[in-house]
C-alpha cells in the first residue's frame, strides 16, 4: 500500500525524514518496500521564475518569431530571449526557462541553453503550459496576472512541493493499517512508547449538520448476516467538477487516478481513514429505496468496467427497487454511479461480513481498492464518523445540502447505541508477559503501550484489563496483545539473557525425499510419467557393450534366470523396455522419467579384508522422451519431440535444485549406446548427467521405431550442488533490456555453447543473456561453413542504456568472434 508522506504529517506532526520514518514502521511490524522521492510535477519547476517582457521586436529573419528583453529578477538586467509564441508582447508576467532548466517531455528531457536563433541569440525561454507540465495548452506562452512578483520562483507560484512515496506490504491481519491514519496511529503508539509527545489528530467532523429534513431515500437491508451495519446519507445540489489542486496532488501520488470531486472525496477518505464508500447518484434509485439483498443465481449485472457478469445467490448486492446497482462492497454498476451530470448524491458507508466479500471478489475475480480492505476487516463502530467526514468533504468540493436524518442500520433495525459493537475483552497477566517476552517490561511500560495502542488499560492486580477496539480484528487473545505490546515496544529491545541455552541447527543436509518429491511434482506437471523398473536386468544388455562392460557389473550369485542375471549400470535399457511395450500397444507418444540405483563393481578395490570396497550404488534420474510432443489437431499439425524439448526439461529440473545451467560447461558425449550427446559439467568439475540420442543400433534391438532421447542425472551430485544453493533475491530491473542480433558466419566445428562463453568473458557487466535463434547450413554458404543468428540481450541496472554504449559492447563481441573463431557478419 502506498503512503503518502505529507499526507501522513496532516495526523501526525513528523519531524523524522521519510527514511528514518519507513525503518521505525518496519520494526512495528509494517514492513516498507520502498520510499521514493515524488513530485506532482516532474522536475519540481526548479529554474523557472516568472519574468516580465520588457520589450517585444519582430526577428529581422523570421515572420512569426519575436526578439525580446526580459527582466528575471527586480534589479536584473535584462536578457534577450527569442520567442516564438503568437500571443508574446510587452509588459506581460510570463514563466521563463533561465539557462541551464532542464525541461521534461514524457520520457524525454532537454537542457536550456545559450543558443541563436535565425541568428539572433536566446538566453532563455519562454514556456507554454505543457512545456512545464502545468497543463496541456500549446497555443501560446502562458501570461501571468499583472500582479505576480517578478523572480517569484515557479515552483512557489504553483506550490508544487516534494513528497516521498513509503510502500507499506501491509499483511492480510493488519487491515487497520490500510489507512494514513491508520499508519499514523500505530506511529503514535511507536513515539509514546518512547517519551516523545507527538499528538494524534483525527479528521473533525463537528461541522456536520443535517440542513433539510426530507428524507430522499429509504434503505432497508435484507440479510443483516453478510452486512452488520449500513449508514447512509443523501447530499442535495451538489456541482460536480475536477477536483482542486491539492486533492488530485494527494491522490496522484499514491498512484490513483481523479475523477471528479465527489469520486475523489470517496477514494480520499478511503485512503484516509480505511473505510470505503459508494457515492450514488440519487436520481438514479428507481424508487427511492435502497435494498440491501441477495439476488437469484444467474442474473446478469454490468459492472463500472463494462463487463457483464453472472451472479450467485451467494453475492450481497445493493439494489433500488428494480434492479441491482452495485456487488456491496467489491465494485460498482456502470449507471449507478456519479457522472458530470449528477446533482443528488446517496452516500453509503456499510460494514460487510469479510467472508462474504472475499468469497464475491474471487468468484468474479476483482480486486479493488474496497475489497482489499472489507475482506480483511473493517471497523463496524467506525462507519458513521467516515460518513460525516466524507459528507462534509464533498460539501465543501463540491456544495449541496445534507438532507434527512443520517440513516444507520445496526442487523436491519435503527442504532440507538454509540458504541454498537463491543470491543474484544481480554486479561493480560503480567507474569505471562514476562514469559513470552523474555524480559520484564513493568506496569508503566505496559499500560502506556497499551494506552498508545487504544485498548484501555485496567489494572486488576497482577491482570490488566484491556478492551481491544474493533478495528484489531487481529487481536482477540492474551498472546495476541502480549505480540502487539512487543512490535511496539521493539524486538531489538529485548536483551539476551546472560546464559543461552540453544539447540539450534547451524546446517543441515538437504532432504533427499522432499527434493526427489520436489522434481516429481515438477516433472509430471510437465506431462511426463513415473515408472519403476527392476534392479535385476538382462546380461545380455552388457556382454558387447563397451561403454558399460560386464564386468563391472554386479552380478547375482544365483539369478533366476539369465534375464536377472546382474543388476544395473543404467537406467535406460529399463526405460526402453517400457517404450517398446507401450509403442506395441499403440502408445508410442511418451514422456517417462524414473528415479533408481545404478550398481557398480571395480574389481582393483576388492580386497579380502575389504570385499564390500569394490561395490558402489549411486542414485540417479533418467527421462525419456519419445514420438510426438504434441498431437494433431484441426488447429495445427503434430510436433515431433527433440533433443531442446528434452535438454529445456533438464535445465528446468537444474534450477528447481539452484544449479544454473549457464555456468555449466557442455562437452560432446562419446558413446556406443548413443549417436549423439552432451555431458553436463558443473562449475565444479564434477559431472552432472548428460542428455543423448539413443543410438540406432539400440532401438533395433527393442524394435522401436521412433527416435528415443534419454538424459541421466547423477542424483548424488545434484544433492552437493543443492546444499551450497543459496537463494538470491533481488528487485525487478528498473530499467528496459535492449536486444542487438547478429548473423555469422563461421566453421561447422564451432558450437553455440563456444559463442555463448566467449561473450561473457568479453562483457560480463552488461550482458544478461544470449540467444541462439536460427542456424543455416545450405548450399549458398561456403563448404564447411553455417550461420548462426543470435541475440543478445543486454541492460544496465543502474540507467537506460544509450545507443552509444551499446555500439561499443557489440563492436567488442563482433572483434571477439572474428578473432577467435574467425566468424564473419552474413
Amino acid at each position: 500500500m502506498n503512503i503518502s508522506y505529507n499526507w501522513l504529517r496532516r495526523y501526525l506532526p513528523l519531524t523524522e525524514s521519510a527514511e528514518q520514518v519507513a525503518k521505525n514502521l518496519t520494526s512495528i511490524g509494517l514492513e516498507v518496500g520502498t520510499v521514493e522521492k515524488v513530485q506532482t510535477i516532474r522536475g519540481g519547476l526548479e529554474g523557472l521564475v516568472v519574468a516580465e517582457v520588457l520589450t517585444c521586436e519582430p526577428h529581422p529573419n523570421s515572420d512569426h518569431l519575436h526578439i525580446t528583453q526580459t527582466r528575471l529578477a527586480p534589479d536584473a538586467e535584462p536578457v534577450q530571449i527569442v520567442c516564438g509564441a503568437p500571443n508574446v508582447a510587452a509588459g506581460q508576467k510570463v514563466i521563463c526557462a533561465t539557462l541551464g532548466t532542464v525541461l521534461y517531455s514524457g520520457d524525454e528531457s532537454f537542457t536550456i541553453k545559450r543558443s541563436k536563433i535565425r541568428g539572433v541569440e536566446s538566453l532563455g525561454m519562454l514556456c507554454a503550459e505543457d512545456e512545464i507540465g502545468v497543463g496541456t495548452s500549446h497555443d501560446g506562452i502562458i501570461v501571468l496576472p499583472a500582479d505576480t512578483p517578478v523572480g517569484l520562483p515557479a515552483k512557489d507560484y504553483y506550490h508544487v512541493e516534494d513528497d516521498y512515496l513509503i510502500e507499506v506490504d501491509i499483511t492480510p491481519n493488519r487491515s487497520d493499517a490500510c489507512s494514513h491514519f491508520g499508519v499514523a496511529r500505530d506511529l503514535y503508539a511507536f513515539y509514546r512508547a518512547r517519551g516523545i509527545d507527538m499528538p494524534l489528530t483525527r479528521p473533525d467532523v463537528a461541522a456536520f449538520r443535517i440542513q433539510q429534513p426530507e428524507q430522499p431515500v429509504r434503505v432497508r437491508v435484507e440479510n443483516t448476516d453478510a452486512c452488520p451495519r449500513y449508514t447512509a446519507v443523501s447530499i442535495r445540489g451538489v456541482h460536480v467538477a475536477e477536483s482542486p489542486e491539492w486533492l488530485q496532488n494527494a491522490l496522484r501520488t499514491i498512484g490513483l487516478r481523479p475523477i471528479n470531486n465527489v469520486v475523489d472525496a470517496t477514494n480520499y477518505v478511503l485512503h484516509e481513514l480505511g473505510q470505503a464508500l459508494h457515492a450514488f447518484d440519487a436520481d438514479q434509485i428507481a424508487g427511492g429505496q435502497v435494498i440491501v439483498r441477495n439476488v437469484p443465481a444467474g442474473t446478469k449485472f454490468v459492472t463500472l468496467d463494462e463487463v457483464e457478469r453472472t451472479l450467485s445467490d451467494a453475492d450481497l448486492m445493493i439494489c433500488n427497487a428494480e434492479q441491482p446497482m452495485c456487488i456491496a462492497g467489491v465494485f460498482g454498476g456502470l449507471t449507478s454511479g456519479v457522472t458530470e451530470h449528477t446533482t443528488n448524491v446517496f452516500l453509503e458507508s456499510a460494514y460487510f461480513d469479510p467472508v462474504s466479500i472475499r468469497k464475491t471478489a474471487r468468484r468474479h475475480q476483482l480486486s479493488t481498492d474496497a475489497s482489499f480492505r472489507y475482506e480483511r476487516g473493517c471497523d463496524p463502530n467506525n462507519t458513521l464518523f467516515v460518513l460525516k467526514r466524507c459528507a462534509l468533504l464533498i460539501q465543501e468540493l463540491a456544495g449541496g445540502e445534507i438532507c434527512g436524518d443520517v440513516i444507520d442500520l445496526v442487523a436491519g433495525q435503527e442504532n440507538t447505541a454509540p458504541v454498537p459493537f463491543e470491543p474484544f475483552a481480554v486479561g493480560l497477566s503480567q507474569e505471562r508477559v514476562r514469559r513470552l517476552i523474555g524480559k520484564d517490561l513493568g506496569a508503566e511500560t505496559l499500560t502506556t503501550i497499551l494506552s498508545a495502542l487504544e485498548m484501555n488499560p485496567r489494572c486488576d492486580g497482577d491482570t490488566i484489563r484491556v478492551s481491544v477496539p474493533r478495528y484489531r480484528t487481529d487481536v482477540q487473545r492474551e498472546c495476541d496483545v502480549v505480540e502487539d505490546v512487543l512490535r511496539i515496544y521493539g524486538y531489538n529491545n529485548v536483551e539476551f539473557p546472560d546464559k543461552l541455552n540453544t539447540n539450534l541447527v547451524y546446517g543441515r543436509k538437504p532432504d533427499p525425499v522432499a527434493l526427489q518429491r520436489r522434481i516429481s511434482e515438477q516433472l509430471t506437471a510437465e506431462g511426463f510419467r513415473e515408472i519403476l523398473n527392476n534392479s535385476l536386468t538382462k546380461v545380455a544388455y552388457y556382454e558387447a557393450c563397451e561403454s558399460l562392460p560386464l564386468e563391472q557389473c554386479v552380478r547375482i550369485k544365483n539369478p533366476l534366470s539369465n534375464d536377472l542375471g546382474v543388476l544395473r549400470r543404467t537406467l535406460l535399457f529399463g526405460g526402453l523396455e517400457s517404450v517398446q511395450r507401450n509403442a506395441n500397444r499403440q502408445n508410442a507418444d511418451l514422456a517417462f522419467y524414473e528415479f533408481g540405483n545404478c550398481y557398480h563393481y571395480d574389481a582393483a578395490l576388492h580386497t579380502p579384508e575389504e570385499p564390500l570396497r569394490a561395490y558402489s550404488e549411486e542414485p540417479h534420474l533418467a527421462l525419456w522422451l519419445t514420438g510426438n510432443k504434441t498431437a494433431q489437431t484441426w488447429m495445427r499439425p503434430d510436433e515431433k519431440t527433440s533433443f531442446y524439448h528434452l535438454h529445456a526439461c533438464v535445465q528446468n529440473i537444474l534450477r528447481r535444485l539452484g544449479v544454473q545451467p549457464d555456468k555449466c560447461t557442455l562437452e560432446d558425449l562419446h558413446s556406443d549406446l548413443y549417436s549423439d550427446g552432451l555431458r553436463i559439467v558443473a562449475p565444479n568439475g564434477k559431472t552432472v548427467g548428460f542428455v543423448a540420442l539413443v543410438s540406432k543400433k539400440i532401438l533395433k534391438a527393442f524394435d522401436i521405431a521412433n527416435p528415443v532421447y534419454y538424459a541421466d542425472l547423477d542424483w548424488h551430485t545434484l544433492l552437493r550442488l543443492n546444499k551450497q544453493y543459496k537463494p538470491l533475491i533481488s528487485d525487478l530491473p528498473r530499467f528496459p533490456e535492449v536486444r542487438r542480433d547478429l548473423a555469422l558466419l563461421v566453421d561447422k566445428s564451432v558450437r553455440f555453447a563456444d559463442l555463448r562463453k566467449a561473450a561473457f568473458e568479453t562483457e560480463r557487466k552488461l550482458l544478461r543473456d544470449v540467444r541462439l535463434f536460427d542456424v543455416y547450413e545450405g548450399k549458398t554458404l561456403d563448404f564447411g561453413k553455417k550461420s548462426y543468428a543470435l541475440a543478445f540481450i543486454l541492460q544496465d541496472e543502474n540507467n537506460t542504456l544509450k545507443d552509444k554504449q551499446i555500439e561499443t559492447v557489440m563492436a567488442r563481441l563482433q572483434k571477439t568472434f572474428e578473432d577467435k573463431y574467425g566468424a564473419k557478419l552474413r
